[in-house]
């Protein structure tokens, strides 16, 4: 089976029309969301300890597991697309680890049938640094749950107050905002060792996944 070169979809809608003023409550809002992230989270760090000595031995996720760390980010990516990490939906994210196709953020990351045992010693810290310094910058740092500050937040608050006052979400503004969360998402199924395909150093703006790239 061929391994994919885009793995890790991530693809949003933005709604339309947004309330002028809800984005500014939607920390209160989220916070059920953040408590339960802040377990689950401790789970995905778990499931990926596991999943590390599963690969080591046996070159395979196992797939529950994998199924459970998809959900984890699933679930997470809902409520940043609510919240701060893009102010792009009214829509209250499902508490749920499963897909929901009729949400305006969605995540999917392809089953990999087999993973190196040489990269999974390495991938998550030494390959992945320079990742992380350009992630860093995007979110201002990590909070078990969910990021928060950085770049991202900032443009997302930027957004929220041009909502406010025009009815509006810029086009270019949310491209923009997308592109950084979806090069977040890569990184993030990186490190938790769920696919051995490198992420691009690239900014893929838009809600629309680009093209898989032929071989």
């Amino acid at each position: 089976m061929s391994v994919p070169s885009r793995p890790v979809r991530v693809e949003a809608e933005l709604d339309a029309p947004l309330s002028r003023w809800l984005w500014l409550v939607k920390w209160i809002l989220v916070i059920p969301h953040w408590i339960v992230l802040f377990f689950l989270w401790i789970a995905f760090t778990l499931v990926s300890v596991v999943a590390f000595f599963a690969i080591l031995f046996t070159e395979r996720y196992p797939r529950a597991l994998f199924d459970f760390n998809v959900g984890v980010l699933r679930w997470t990516w809902r409520v940043a697309y609510y919240s701060y990490g893009a102010l792009a939906t009214d829509r209250y994210p499902p508490f749920s680890l499963g897909e929901d196709s009729g949400y305006p953020a969605r995540l999917d990351i392809a089953y990999p049938e087999k993973l190196s045992r040489g990269l999974v010693l390495v991938k998550w810290w030494l390959l992945a640094i320079p990742h992380y310094i350009i992630v860093g910058f995007f979110l201002g740092g990590f909070r078990m749950g969910w990021w928060s500050g950085g770049l991202t937040a900032f443009l997302a608050i930027i957004a929220g107050f041009h909502v406010a006052f025009t009815e509006k979400y810029p086009r270019d503004l949310f491209d923009l905002i997308i592109g950084f969360n979806r090069w977040v998402l890569r990184v993030a199924a990186y490190a938790a060792l769920m696919t051995d395909v490198y992420p691009p150093f690239r900014l893929d703006m838009g809600g629309s996944e680009p093209e898989e790239e032929l071989p």
